[in-house]
């Protein structure tokens, strides 16, 4: 009997050797709902790498902090803990000033000016993200920011008290010039904390508002000040990249060029729907009054000469390479 079996033992074998090896599997956290166009954006981009490797590497998306909260997410890469994952960038400014780039107030108040400033400022932010064991993929931005309010403003005097939802130095910042009480807040608790009265104000894309419904916690205003177009950056673990095979990494390189390219496309579009979504429900989307708008430049001023302190010689370069363009 044994010696029947042994044939179908070692044929079993090496089938087992010739058989391919099992496709690798990456879990990407993101901060934000499946239906915000970063998530979707994200879902997209596990779509293009699975279908240009033969779904030899199968990346699992994890939005709404559903895997690490948005404030973990970098630090989880880092480590290992994930392999991939996006963060908005300017949220890790007090760890490198460049980090800020993207949130220095009234530099770049486009979409096309904030993809000029970006590409300026590329080789220096991957540079800063190798440093921390991380390899860029892409990034795409956020709508032009702007304050959402319960109560009207005319002046940056109106928001002196305010309790502000604050989700990086910028906007720390902002409401430590205006007066405001800043709260560090994520996303994803962001309608508790409006609903509950924690905060009755922040400074963010129209994205959010309508992703977190404002109109249901008390949100009646939105000022599009275009103050800047935050982006959220996608990387991977510098290990998991290296353990890649090279048609792999060209797999991963080619669906990120993609991606920075037709979401780019896609919040443009989406920039306007958002507006008008805001404005169906009842919050009432102004251009800024004359005094405020001033304001709010001074305030811009004095930020990018502080910024531009802390980020030292790189900083400079990007900011004489982008105003010279």
């Amino acid at each position: 009997m044994l010696k029947a079996t042994l044939p179908c033992v070692l044929a079993l074998s090496v089938l087992g050797l010739a058989a391919p090896a099992h496709a690798a599997k990456w879990d990407m956290p993101l901060a934000y709902p499946a239906t915000n166009f970063h998530s979707e954006n994200a879902a997209e981009f596990a779509t293009c790498v699975s279908d240009k490797t033969d779904g030899d590497l199968d990346i699992t998306t994890h939005p709404n902090g559903s895997l690490f909260s948005g404030d973990d997410i970098k630090r989880a890469v880092q480590t290992g803990q994930a392999e991939i994952g996006e963060r908005v960038t300017s949220a890790h400014e007090n760890e490198n000033a460049l980090f800020g780039v993207e949130a220095i107030p009234f530099i770049a108040t486009s979409f096309d000016a904030s993809d000029e400033l970006w590409q300026v400022a590329l080789p220096y932010m991957t540079k800063l993200l190798d440093s921390q064991n991380l390899v860029y993929v892409y990034s795409v931005p956020w709508p032009a920011s702007g304050f959402y309010t319960k109560e009207e403003i005319n002046t940056v005097d109106d928001l002196k008290g305010i309790k502000f939802r604050a989700y990086n130095a910028a906007t720390a910042r902002i409401a430590e010039l205006a007066g405001m009480a800043p709260m560090q807040i994520e996303q994803a608790e962001l309608g508790q904390a409006l609903s509950t009265g924690v905060v009755d104000s922040f400074m963010t894309s129209n994205t959010t508002g309508v992703d977190t419904k404002v109109w249901e916690m008390g949100i009646k205003h939105f000022y599009n000040v275009q103050a800047w177009h935050p982006r959220n950056t996608v990387f991977i673990n510098k290990k998991a990249w290296n353990d890649l095979d090279d048609a792999t990494r060209d797999a991963i390189t080619e669906c990120g060029a993609a991606m920075d390219k037709s979401g780019l496309e896609k919040v443009k579009k989406l920039d306007a729907e958002y507006l008008e979504t805001l404005d169906e429900h009842g919050v009432k989307v102004s251009s800024p009054s004359a005094e405020l708008e001033q304001g709010l430049a001074e305030f811009g001023e004095i930020m990018a000469q502080e910024w531009l302190e802390r980020a030292g010689a790189d900083g400079e370069a990007i900011l004489e390479a982008y105003n010279a363009n």
